[in-house]
């Protein structure tokens, strides 16, 4: 095995942990407050996007066309100060669009010809999958490997992927036409299923005001791959206390109507529950939470703010559930309910 070569001596010294975690919760109010100056009403999502970030997850963000989920995360990128890619998802996508391809090279002066491989515009650290329901499976699931091992393999050679790197996926309402809907195991790699709703009137007039054919050119990076890093390596050995992780394993498994513990109406609206990765990812996403708003530890809270976006994708519902109208989200409301004032249970 080859040994890792050691730093240069004249190296910067590793950011002091703590120091970051402390200026954290200003760093994230100076990027609300930037990334408001363009994108107007989505101060959660931007929370959200920072959130699944620091916890090496990626985000799935749903809504209809012209709410400004591409402007959210081209802006969002360009603060973070990281590369930036956008694949336009359509229904003749190839994944050898996505992931790129060998092509065949030949060197003039020796007429040698050799097999080399173009890199596609997977190799970034923001991708911006638009539209990804626009296509069809097979090509959705050319980002499967990228989104879990961090690497993309061609010719059977494998291509690592640099850090950090995070998809932003967005799609349109499954009811619409020309969508295909997410394959179960490419939902589960998101750790987060983010809601775009319709601003509201105040935040729509605003929108109007504030029109720019260029919004973003105006935005200088806040952050870097650096900090990014070391950030992450700073949020991750945050604890989470064993009340804290025993609650979000409960939440998890009362989603699941095959439980003994989960309530009658899981039973009734749920055909498939959460995987023990949602378990993980409440607390995962909670240490990046908890950290952004300068706590030193998960809480239940946390855990509680983070069970729409990290189970609603997560759970199938029931022919019954269709039939009368009920939403993930409603699941997941009435769990919150029935679980989170019983402590000791």
């Amino acid at each position: 095995m080859l040994e890792a070569e050691p730093p240069p001596k004249d190296a910067a010294p590793s950011p002091d942990p703590a120091a970051l975690l402390d200026g954290l919760p200003r760093r994230v109010a100076e990027l609300q407050k930037r990334i408001g100056q363009v994108v107007v009403g989505q101060g959660e999502t931007v929370d959200l996007v920072l959130y699944a970030l620091l916890s090496h997850g990626h985000c799935l963000l749903e809504g209809v066309p012209g709410l400004g989920k591409t402007l959210l995360v081209s802006a969002a990128s360009r603060l973070l100060g990281l590369p930036f890619s956008r694949i336009q998802f359509t229904p003749d996508l190839m994944p050898s669009d996505i992931t790129g391809t060998e092509i065949l090279e030949e060197d003039l002066s020796t007429g040698r010809r050799r097999f080399v491989f173009a890199r596609g515009p997977v190799f970034t650290s923001v991708l911006l999958a638009d539209e990804i329901n626009r296509t069809p499976p097979k090509t959705q699931a050319a980002l499967l490997e990228a989104m879990q091992e961090k690497t993309v393999t061609i010719a059977g050679k494998a291509h690592r992927l640099e850090e950090p790197f995070i998809v932003l996926a967005t799609q349109n309402p499954i009811e619409h036409e020309g969508t295909y809907p997410l394959p179960e195991a490419q939902l589960d790699r998101f750790l987060f299923e983010l809601k775009i709703d319709y601003p509201s009137l105040g935040d729509e007039r605003r929108i109007v005001e504030q029109h720019s054919f260029a919004p973003t050119e105006s935005l200088e990076p806040l952050m870097g791959r650096d900090e990014i890093l070391a950030l992450r390596e700073a949020v991750r050995p945050i604890p989470a206390p064993p009340n804290v992780v025993d609650y979000a394993v409960r939440l998890a498994r009362a989603t699941r109507p095959g439980d003994a513990a989960s309530p009658d109406y899981v039973k009734k609206w749920v055909r498939w529950g959460a995987s023990p990765r949602a378990s993980q990812a409440l607390i995962v996403a909670g240490r990046a939470r908890a950290a952004c708003q300068g706590r030193a530890n998960v809480a239940r809270e946390d855990v509680a703010e983070l069970a729409r976006p990290v189970l609603r994708h997560r759970i199938l519902r029931s022919f019954e559930a269709d039939a009368e109208g009920i939403t993930t989200d409603h699941v997941v409301f009435r769990l919150l309910q029935d679980i989170l004032p019983h402590e000791g249970r």
